[in-house]
């Protein structure tokens, strides 16, 4: 519509940063990219909060809700530190400050789009408030203007989307208050066409219809403002069973009259929030057909059955779901069915004191003919027969015994008749399935239904379904405090959270814990504390009388079929907070029995025993237990499940884990570590291509239950196991820094092969973490484990293992300035891996290049180099491209080629981000700082410095850290900082003593002795 039309913009001058639509940010040459996953999630935090102190625990938690790896706080550190990087490098202007305990984006206020747009409207607001309508109306237009989409669409955070999702209301809100202008200023036939296009994207947002309605009346157009008035109320009651607000009814019936306050009337000023003016609708005749109260009255012969059970006095929690609940039920605007509300949550929960709560509120006030309640024993083998309840439901109506017919349909249909005039609220406290509730149903619109289960109805028409959750924290405490006393727990509240943590909220739980200490005034808090604090008793301590997890529980369990029983019990031998949908399949030994893996799953969420824990980076659907479920299921495996049973589910799930990371390995090196003879499990086919299309990011999702699963089977005794999974996730532990992970893991490998005598799994493991000493630099420990590691694969016969033992001694060697023994071992690594592996051949020619480059042997270096870098490009392993072109960028520099030092870095550099190398990152970042050194190019050497610098500290690299300080302080002595320069060769030194790097320490010792050299020869 000219003029009018609200279009949304592919980008609006002047602001460098958009969350108004996708996640942008724009430099001088264009959109700067910002890596998806994490980067964006920290960045949209920072912006939406920009010149606010953010938390790192705050965007720990945007990135991995409750459930963060203990690498978090260097993950989020590394990504801030690439953030400052990518815009600087893109000229933005903007700061990244640390601020403890977090960060500040510090910005200009109109650099941020959203802040523009909230600028606009408060501008628009003003001038509407002045009178000033047309120009308050051209300013919304502008604001409105500057979304291109919704807020942070496709943020990987669920809970900045719902922060954007608020963000967008406003958007929404402003386009409303552009249209009241609009109408207004008299644009009604201008606006009518855009009008309709938001009721058609916002189809249950009452005031964007309203405006349709008026903009449609005042075209002359009266019919089609009825009809658009009906289709709404079929929307609102096929989609929600609501009647349309009053304020909509009032114009609906204000167009029927053709009221004139309708028409158009000019005004001094047109405020942007409210509606235009509505009849007053509050006399209007309610016409024959109309219900009243004497309608719905009881007879005063009928029975008022009271069936309720007695109401908690302690209830806590859950007010906003009380409130909503009630809205339900007491809704007059029903005028077919009767309100339904659906309670659902797991065993435990508190469903059934939750309905004896919203049912004792509501019995006096709405629903004064009475009250029937039936227990349905949905969680038992035999649950109650419908027709038995509606025996006992016309029973407590009046009707007497002999005249209740015998058959479930006519047993229904005087049930249906008996209250269609009456006020009854119908509570059927956990049911089984919708086929147990049907007969049970009202027939009028008088009556209420509170159903509480454990599954998920989703047939029953018409019905409001609420969950409930677990209680948080505060919670927790007040239930706790109403039963022992406020100050019992006042006094010990540390121990009071302790006990709300160790049950995790469940309701049941804490009212056993409670009523224990309740009855036991002597015993501290503390007391329970500890009771609880050994998970084998914990299930035996949630006992009190009658109430016991353990029994609630078990009506559940005992309902499931065989197979989803089993399927709990082994699901407790995963150690992971969550757990891929596949490895159901792996539990059970069934790869291929169904075309999605999660269907294995889905009958234990239905009955609330596992919790959909959301979508990984990779798409695949994750799983999770409540800590007391977890317990249970565990308490369930000791009973019902043998040892064989357990044990050939473990050596499943861990084959499974192996053939993955085979493949991930594949994927991303092109090659396989040491195998030995751990049996494969494979997912199936289609499915592992999916998630591992994108496999380090995999790694990344799954490295707490890889790192687990390994301490899991060497604790199991399943060291061969063990000892496969954790050298092969070796490689990635190294490419992502995660070098805790590596120790940790083999260390506990270690042990079990060592317990068993398993010789293979001995020597690959002591070759890994040879190899992990490296990357650490301790030379004294690296050589101690690969020299027994040696000794161990020449007593297997196993080349392989020689070859990366060789290898890996060659580059201790080289760092400890041994060139000549270094090539010795190359070269026997090299005849060990033969033909049969030209990965580890390519890894060796790399590793001679540098020692031929310290010779000067320039024309063998470049062939090494260009046979390593065609092996890897066949192979398509990027990480190795990568060193290759690290290497090159050397060799130029030693050529006196600076310019393509460069250039063969920075592609290096591109490689290794893509493939999130931070460790080649931060060599190559070093590398790049000697370039711009050597082109006498410092400030910008300085700042290749620093960036490596950062990237190793946030990797705890610190040798490499220690090895770019000496460059720094080699760059301070050319601007004649002393002062900083001693500083930074002083740690440096340090580092390198206690890691025996003899070469580095070398070349430190002499700049600080030159330095010092010069500083006395000044002095004389």
């Amino acid at each position: 519509m000219a003029g009018v039309r609200l279009e949304s913009r592919e980008r609006a001058v002047g602001f460098t940063f958009q969350v108004l639509g996708e996640l942008k940010v724009f430099g001088g040459q264009g959109t700067v990219p910002v890596t998806a996953g994490r980067q964006q999630v920290i960045l949209a935090a920072l912006l939406l909060e920009s010149g606010r102190l953010q938390n790192r625990d705050h965007l720990i938690r945007l990135l991995w809700a409750e459930d963060p790896p203990e690498t978090a706080r260097t993950q989020v550190q590394i990504c801030v530190s690439r953030m400052r990087k990518t815009l600087a490098a893109a000229g933005v202007e903007a700061t990244i400050e640390t601020r403890p305990p977090g960060y500040v984006l510090q910005i200009d206020d109109a650099a941020l789009d959203l802040n523009v747009f909230r600028r606009t409207v408060g501008e628009a607001a003003a001038l509407g408030g002045e009178g000033r309508t047309a120009e308050a109306a051209a300013l919304l237009r502008v604001a409105v203007g500057l979304w291109c989409g919704p807020c942070l669409n496709g943020i990987p955070s669920d809970e900045l989307a719902r922060i954007a999702e608020h963000i967008d209301e406003e958007r929404l809100a402003a386009t409303e208050s552009f249209i009241e202008l609009e109408l207004a200023l008299g644009r009604h036939h201008q606006l009518t066409a855009e009008i309709a296009r938001l009721v058609g994207e916002n189809p249950l947002r009452e005031r964007f219809r309203g405006q349709l309605m008026l903009a449609l009346y005042r075209s002359g157009r009266q019919a089609e403002a009825l009809e658009s008035f009906r289709q709404g109320r079929t929307l609102l009651m096929d989609e929600l069973g609501l009647q349309p607000g009053e304020d909509l009814r009032r114009l609906e019936q204000a167009v029927l009259t053709e009221d004139p306050s309708l028409r158009l009337v000019p005004t001094a000023g047109t405020h942007l929030r409210g509606t235009e003016p509505m009849p007053d609708a509050s006399a209007t005749d309610p016409g024959p057909d109309a219900a009243t109260d004497e309608d719905v009255r009881t007879p005063a012969r009928a029975a008022v059955p009271r069936q309720l059970p007695v109401d908690t006095a302690d209830f806590v929690g859950h007010q906003q779901l009380v409130a909503e609940v009630e809205g339900v039920l007491t809704d007059t605007s029903r005028v077919r069915a009767p309100g339904i509300v659906v309670v659902t949550g797991r065993s435990g929960i508190g469903k059934s004191t939750f309905a004896a709560r919203v049912a004792h509120r509501l019995a006096e006030s709405h629903f004064p003919d009475g009250q029937l309640y039936c227990q349905l024993r949905g969680g038992r083998a035999d649950p109650v027969d419908p027709r038995e309840i509606l025996g006992r439901f016309l029973r407590a109506l009046g009707l007497p015994g002999p005249a209740i017919p015998d058959s479930l349909e006519e047993r229904g249909e005087i049930y249906r008749s008996m209250l269609a005039a009456r006020r009854i609220l119908v509570v059927l406290d956990d049911a089984v399935g919708e086929e147990q509730i049907f007969p049970l149903l009202p027939g009028g619109h008088s009556c209420g239904v509170l159903v509480t289960t454990r599954a998920r109805l989703t047939a029953l028409p018409g019905a409001h379904r609420v969950t409930l959750d677990i209680l948080d924290e505060q919670g927790s405490l007040e239930l706790i405090g109403n039963v022992v006393g406020a100050d019992r727990v006042g006094g010990e509240p540390e121990a009071a959270r302790a006990l709300a943590a160790a049950v995790g909220g469940l309701p049941l739980a804490l009212r056993i814990i409670a009523a224990r200490l309740a009855a036991r005034p002597h015993w501290p808090l503390a007391s329970m504390v500890q009771r609880l604090a050994d998970e084998r008793r914990r299930l035996d301590e949630l006992t009190h009388g009658e109430m016991t997890v353990r029994a609630s529980l078990a009506l559940t369990y005992d309902g499931l079929a065989e197979r989803d029983r089993t399927l709990l019990r082994l699901l407790s031998l995963t150690k992971g907070s969550t757990f891929p949908s596949w490895i159901g399949g792996a539990l059970l030994d069934v790869p291929d029995a169904y075309p999605y893996p999660s269907d294995l799953m889905e009958s234990l969420v239905d009955v609330q025993m596992l919790d959909v824990a959301g979508v990984d980076a990779t798409g695949e659907l994750r799983y999770g237990f409540h800590d007391i479920i977890r317990l249970f299921a565990r308490d369930r495996l000791a009973v019902e499940s043998d040892e064989t049973e357990r044990r050939a589910a473990t050596r499943r799930v861990g084959g499974a884990w192996l053939a993955l990371v085979g493949e991930a390995q594949r994927r991303v090196l092109g090659t396989r570590y040491i195998d030995g003879p751990a049996v494969r499990w494979n997912p199936p086919a289609d499915h592992v291509g999916t998630v591992l299309g994108r496999p380090l990011e995999w790694l990344d999702t799954e490295l707490e239950n890889l790192s687990l699963t390994v301490e899991s089977l060497a604790q199991g005794g399943e060291d061969g196991y063990a000892w496969e999974l954790a050298v092969n996730l070796a490689p990635f532990y190294e490419a992502r820094g995660y070098l805790d992970h590596w120790a940790r893991t083999h260390r506990k490998a270690l042990t079990a092969v060592r317990r068993s005598g398993n010789q293979l799994g001995q020597a690959a493991l002591l070759a890994s973490l040879g190899s992990l000493h490296l990357n650490r630099r301790n030379l004294p420990e690296a050589r101690r484990s690969l020299t027994t590691a040696v000794g161990l694969f020449e007593e297997l016969g196993h080349t392989k293992g020689l070859g990366l033992c060789r290898r890996d001694l060659g580059l201790l060697e080289r760092l400890a300035g041994h060139d000549t023994a270094a090539m010795d071992l190359f070269e026997r690594a090299e005849r060990d891996f033969g033909d049969d592996d030209p990965w580890a051949r390519a890894s060796v020619l790399v590793q001679r290049a540098v020692i031929l480059l310290r010779r000067g042997d320039v024309s063998r270096v470049e062939a090494e180099l260009d046979e390593a870098l065609e092996i890897w490009r066949d192979l398509g392993y990027l990480g190795g491209q990568a060193r290759v072109l690290q290497r090159a960028g050397q060799m130029h520099l030693y050529r006196g080629q600076p310019a393509d030092a460069r250039k063969a870095l920075v592609e290096g550099l591109s490689m290794v981000r893509d493939d999130g190398d931070v460790i080649g990152e931060g060599y190559i970042l070093h590398d790049l700082g000697r370039v711009h050194v050597r082109l006498g190019e410092l400030t910008e050497a300085a700042s290749y410095f620093a960036r490596s610098l950062s990237v190793r500290e946030d990797i705890l690299d610190q040798a490499g850290a220690a090895s770019v300080r000496v460059d720094l302080a080699d760059l301070s002595l050319l601007g004649d900082d002393t002062a900083k320069a001693g500083g930074l060769l002083t740690d440096a030194l340090e580092v390198f003593g206690r890691l025996g790097m003899a070469e580095e320490e070398g070349r430190a010792a002499g700049l600080l002795a030159r330095m010092t050299a010069d500083g006395a020869a000044e002095g004389r």
